[in-house]
């Protein structure tokens, strides 16, 4: 009794010969799929990555080139539309606080309503 099943190819739907592990029929159908999940990947995440370059920048623009941290109003942070909502980590430290952040970045709301900003030295 012959138990091969018949594969078909997802994109093209033409019949799949050779390994049994095979998904599609030729390397343009591969392709054409990988390209279309990643146009997909895409256009779902730009709307969060400039959020968060956003948030970068308005981080960067507050502590500038000099400092290593700032100590600010959170209003200032609110004035200029950062969204608190939107980060890269969190990390909860010895004093149970809740660090955020923005790739280089780091920010910690205190209880007065202030926002501890920080450059976090990278390595390379």
């Amino acid at each position: 009794m012959n138990t091969t099943h018949r594969r078909f190819c997802p994109i093209c739907k033409s019949m799949i010969t050779g390994r049994t592990d095979k998904k599609f029929c030729s390397a343009l159908c591969k392709s054409y799929y990988h390209k279309k999940l990643k146009a997909h990947t895409k256009s779902a995440t730009d709307h969060i990555d400039k959020i968060l370059h956003r948030n970068r920048s308005i981080l960067q623009e507050l502590l500038g080139k000099k400092l290593q941290s700032k100590n600010v109003a959170r209003a200032v942070l609110d004035d200029k539309q950062f969204n608190f909502g939107y980060l890269t980590g969190y990390h909860i430290n010895s004093q149970n606080k809740m660090i955020n952040f923005v790739y280089d970045f780091s920010w910690m709301i205190f209880s007065d309503q202030h926002v501890l900003i920080k450059k976090i030295k990278t390595r390379v």
